[in-house]
């Protein structure tokens, strides 16, 4: 397990905490500073980020629990330049580094993730030995031993998890970190270097939902003909990032922040649908932690939507399923693909609508444009393999075609002719998901290249400017197994092993020739949305 980077230490002359005193004007700051960032903190967090005592016996009256520590890394390490002058000793001296969980004795939740540096030549050979043993709290060894202490408040901040933390804590990917750096003194001396680090939605005051969604990759839609008396069908690969992170608690009226206008306007009409629909007496304050940008071909409006329906949903304790929020807020009338990633992940295939006068769709439209109309079955459902990698590249170009433009595609270019149709059904069904369920990189590599060519899919593509083609072009020659446009655009994805490093830079370095534009190396997630009440 590797530390967790540190923040620089600040001038600490004016830092120090002592018991019952007010926070000093720089800690006080720093706490300003994080809620601008992440909202209020409640009291409880405050005091965690500020106080002189034992960590330890305040979790314990904090939760009612007994609390241990669990030693994950314990080591003699020479110290750094940066540790070195954190604790006044000379680059090079030995210093115990060590990593711990402090965590509840029932249950096994973990509190508190914690980091610390203790120069050895400062210890005494019976404190080292309790240090070493492990699983000790290092203030109860300062009382053990009768030494007179006092801690030093450096700073507080909050950072988005990390990959390794978000499984310490069992939380999502980004998601606010709250931490602190202090000293423990003695003898007007450093004695043990700390850094604590616990999530942001622990010890809150409130009862809150976080909801982390996927985005997703929509290959193509299936049938825009029509004649066989079903209509859409979708193909698509649900993305573990970028992805989408809210919040929200309960509130005495609609609160949306965190996000930009477009976004807002997006989550403020499905809220006030889902509220009025679900006849709840209340409102919701909803923060976005984490957004993917709209109208570039992954997926972000269905997210957002489902992801604040879902959110409501469970803070006010109602079991809806997926598919009736999804029919409740006008997702999902075309394509199911949004609605499958959100609830199942992985790769997906629906089988669209039945089609014609009196069923359930009657024209060829968008997804905004079919409220009424319920998501399609998904017909089928594998996990993508863990080891092929996805590559993103968004170049800057106008956003994909949306609303009233999106429309007159759908209703010029359909029906597209049926031949089409069932060359692209034949390549679906019999390289397309092969290649998946028999992990052939190749063989779903090159269905991919050819389903560029057919259907809707070929309609969306010759609506692009040259750019669009010319970059799947480059990233197929630069080695990927196979290469498309996601939705409308503009962003264009590519299949590949373990390694997409050339393929990417191949990439960035035709967008930069053309403009400009954003590369991401990605995987599948093969589940859902994350969804948890703190």
């Amino acid at each position: 397990m590797r530390q967790i980077s540190c923040r620089p230490v600040h001038d600490i002359s004016m830092l120090i905490i002592r018991s019952g005193e007010v926070l000093s004007m720089n800690i006080a700051n720093s706490l300003n500073e994080i809620e601008t960032q992440v909202g209020r903190l409640s009291p409880m967090q405050k005091f965690l980020l500020g106080t002189d005592g034992s960590v330890t016996q305040i979790l314990e009256a904090i939760t009612g629990k007994q609390v241990v520590i669990q030693t994950r890394v314990q080591k003699i390490i020479p110290a750094d330049p940066v540790i070195a002058e954190r604790l006044g000793i000379g680059q090079g001296d030995p210093v115990n580094y060590r990593i711990v969980e402090i965590k509840t004795l029932a249950g096994g939740e973990v509190l508190i993730y914690a980091v610390s540096h203790t120069p050895i030549g400062r210890l005494s050979p019976e404190f080292r030995d309790d240090l070493m043993k492990a699983d000790i709290p290092i203030g109860r060894i300062i009382q053990n031993h009768r030494i007179e202490a006092r801690r030093e408040i450096l700073d507080a901040w909050v950072s988005p998890a990390t990959d390794e933390v978000g499984r310490i804590f069992s939380i999502g990917k980004h998601e606010p970190l709250l931490s602190r750096q202090y000293r423990i003194i003695h003898d007007s001396e450093p004695l043990i270097f700390i850094e604590e680090q616990f999530p942001y939605n622990r010890f809150l005051d409130e009862r809150r939902v976080v909801v982390q969604t996927p985005s997703r990759l929509h290959m193509t839609l299936i049938d825009m003909h029509g004649g066989s008396g079903r209509v859409d069908g979708g193909v698509g690969i649900t993305l573990d990032e970028p992805g989408i992170l809210l919040e929200m608690c309960a509130n005495p009226e609609l609160e949306v922040k965190g996000c930009d206008s477009v976004t807002r306007d997006r989550v403020i009409d499905t809220a006030q649908k889902v509220l009025e629909g679900l006849r709840i007496g209340g409102s919701v304050s909803v923060t976005m932690r984490e957004n993917v940008p709209s109208h570039i071909g992954l997926g972000s409006g269905s997210q957002v939507m489902l992801a604040t329906a879902r959110g409501i949903a469970e803070v006010y304790g109602r079991l809806i399923a997926v598919k009736d929020l999804a029919f409740l807020i006008g997702r999902g009338g075309t394509s199911g693909i949004g609605t499958a990633a959100f609830e199942f992940g992985g790769f997906i295939i629906d089988g669209g609508h039945a089609f014609g006068q009196g069923r359930e769709k009657y024209g060829f439209r968008p997804s905004s444009a079919s409220a009424g109309v319920r998501p399609p079955p998904v017909i089928a459902r594998h996990m993508f393999p863990s080891d092929w990698r996805i590559l993103l590249a968004t170049p800057r170009l106008p956003a994909g075609a949306c609303g009233s433009k999106e429309m007159d595609i759908f209703r010029t270019h359909c029906p597209v002719p049926v031949d089409e149709v069932q060359a692209l059904c034949h390549e679906i069904l019999m390289r397309m998901l092969p290649g998946i369920v028999e992990k052939d990189l190749d063989l779903f590599g090159s269905s991919i290249n050819t389903i560029q060519g057919l259907g809707f899919k070929k309609v969306e593509l010759g609506l692009q400017p040259d750019t669009i083609p010319a970059l799947i072009e480059t990233v197929r020659s630069a080695g990927a197994a196979g290469a498309g446009m996601s939705s409308f655009g503009p962003t264009i994805y590519a299949i590949g092993d373990s390694d997409m490093r050339e393929i990417q830079r191949a990439a960035q370095v035709f967008m930069n020739e053309h403009g400009g534009g954003t590369t991401l190396i990605t995987s599948a997630r093969n589940s859902g949305a994350l969804v948890r009440v703190v």
